[in-house]
């Protein structure tokens, strides 16, 4: 008899111990997945990290900038009366250059020009100067357009460059009518 007290005694040992495998492997189990969907969120969300010169545009993940100028500073000293003829561009859609992950730029160009007649060349090179346009736009980061001084550059660059290709006139003045950054 003393050893069927024994083995019955031992027996709630053995559940005991098995219990607490069981939810010992069931916590790891658990906390393996939980850390494999962590790290899948971060890994798939990574070009989403936020930069430490634009804490601002992490915030707001689309910025967009209507009727903006390329010389926000001459526009503010003219008339609307001296802005010349427009020349409206079709939208450009680009990928900044960027390490962090991927950006784009969606803009839509008008291009001030000085003669009416210069609209007749430029729908004549219209395929040239979108390449023009679109190689500036993706050669630039994220930092170098979000900023008003920035797209100044840029358009400035943009304009710089179109009228060395030009014959009949000269662009006068190049407008943002869209910009948004993703």
């Amino acid at each position: 008899m003393a050893e069927k007290e024994q083995t019955e005694e031992s027996e709630p040992k053995k559940k005991k111990s098995s219990n607490l495998l069981m939810i010992i492997i069931i916590v790891v189990l658990v906390l393996i997945i939980i850390i494999g969907a962590v790290v899948t969120v971060l890994l798939m969300n990574g070009d989403d990290t936020p930069t430490a010169t634009n804490t601002t545009q992490v915030k707001e993940k689309k910025i967009k900038h209507t009727n903006t100028s390329s010389s926000g500073d001459d526009l503010n000293n003219r008339n609307l009366s001296e802005i010349g003829v427009l020349y409206p561009l079709d939208t450009f859609t680009v990928n900044l250059k960027s390490d962090a992950g991927r950006r784009y730029l969606k803009t839509t160009i008008s291009l001030e020009l000085s003669d009416a007649e210069l609209s007749h060349e430029l729908d004549a090179k219209s395929a040239v100067l979108r390449d023009v346009i679109i190689r500036i736009l993706s050669s630039k980061t994220l930092e170098e357009v979000s900023s008003k001084k920035g797209k100044q550059k840029l358009s400035e660059q943009i304009m710089d460059r179109l009228n060395s290709m030009i014959t009949d006139g000269q662009i006068k003045g190049i407008y943002f009518t869209e910009f948004v950054i993703q």
